[in-house]
C-alpha cells in the first residue's frame, strides 16, 4: 500500500502532516478521557474513577515486574502516559481514516515508522540518561557495557542498536499490516457490488475485533519493553 503524504517544513526540518495530525488527535483523545475520569475524584472510589485506577494499577503492575518500588516509583507516570498513548494511536486506523486528493491525513500515528521510531528514540534514551543520572558516567558505562565481563563490550553496544530497532519496528509491523489488510478488505467489498460486499462485511468485523485485539498488546509489550530496557540501566547485573 503506496502512501502519498504532504510534508510541511519548520526551520528546514521535514514533518509529516498526517503523522502530526494524527499524533495530535492522540493526544486530545487521551487528554479528554483522562480529564473526565479524573473529575470528582473520592477517598472511595466509584463508576468512572475505578476505571482510571485500574488503569494505573496496571501500568503500575508492568513497573513492578521490571523494576523493584523504590526506583519503580519514580516512572509511574511515564508507563501509564505511554501506554495510553501507544493504545489509542494503535486504534485510531481502525476508527477513523480520513483521506483528501489521494493524501491520507488522519490514520493510526504507529502505522508510520517514523513514529514508532521516534518514540523508540525518547524512550532509549531517556534509559541511558537515568543509568548516567544514577550511577554517573562511568558507572554508567561500567553497568552497560562491561557487565557481565568486559569481553562482552562488543555485544552491549551491538544490542543498544537492536533494542532500538526492535522496539520500533515490532510496533510499526504490526499495525501497519493490520491497516493494510483493512483497506485490502475495502476495496474486495467495493470490487464486484453486491457479490462482493456483502461477505466483505463479517471479514471486515472480525479483523476489526483482533485488530483491537493486536493493538492491546502491543501497547502492553511496547511499555513492557520500555520498562526492562530502563531497568537494565538503573539496576546493577
Amino acid at each position: 500500500m503506496v502512501e502519498n503524504t504532504q510534508i510541511f517544513k519548520l526551520f528546514g526540518i521535514p514533518f509529516n502532516v498526517g503523522n502530526c495530525l494524527s499524533s495530535l488527535l492522540a493526544a486530545i483523545i487521551i487528554f479528554a478521557l483522562v480529564f473526565w475520569l479524573s473529575r470528582d475524584i473520592k477517598l472511595k472510589p466509584t463508576g468512572k474513577q475505578n476505571l482510571l485506577e485500574w488503569m494505573m494499577d496496571f501500568t503500575n503492575g508492568i513497573i513492578k515486574s521490571t523494576i523493584p518500588d523504590a526506583e519503580g516509583k519514580k516512572y509511574g507516570l511515564l508507563a501509564f502516559t505511554l501506554f495510553l498513548f501507544v493504545f489509542v494511536s494503535n486504534q485510531i486506523g481502525l476508527m477513523l481514516q480520513f483521506t483528501m486528493n489521494d493524501i491520507t491525513y488522519v490514520k493510526s500515528p504507529t502505522a508510520s515508522p517514523m513514529t514508532t521510531l521516534t518514540l523508540a528514540f525518547m524512550v532509549l534514551l531517556l534509559a541511558h540518561f537515568a543509568g548516567v543520572a544514577k550511577f554517573g558516567f562511568k558507572g554508567y558505562v561500567k553497568n552497560s557495557y562491561f557487565s557481565p565481563m568486559p569481553a562482552l563490550l562488543p555485544i552491549n553496544i551491538l544490542e543498544q542498536f537492536t533494542n532500538f530497532l526492535t522496539l520500533a519496528l515490532r510496533l510499526y509491523g504490526n499495525i501497519y499490516s493490520g491497516e493494510v489488510l483493512l483497506t485490502t478488505i475495502g476495496s474486495f467489498a467495493k470490487s464486484k457490488g453486491v457479490l462482493t460486499f456483502i461477505p466483505a462485511i463479517p471479514l471486515e468485523m472480525i479483523w476489526q475485533g483482533f485488530s483491537v485485539f493486536i493493538g492491546s498488546i502491543q501497547a502492553y509489550v511496547f511499555v513492557t519493553l520500555t520498562m526492562v530496557y530502563i531497568s537494565q540501566k538503573v539496576e546493577k547485573e
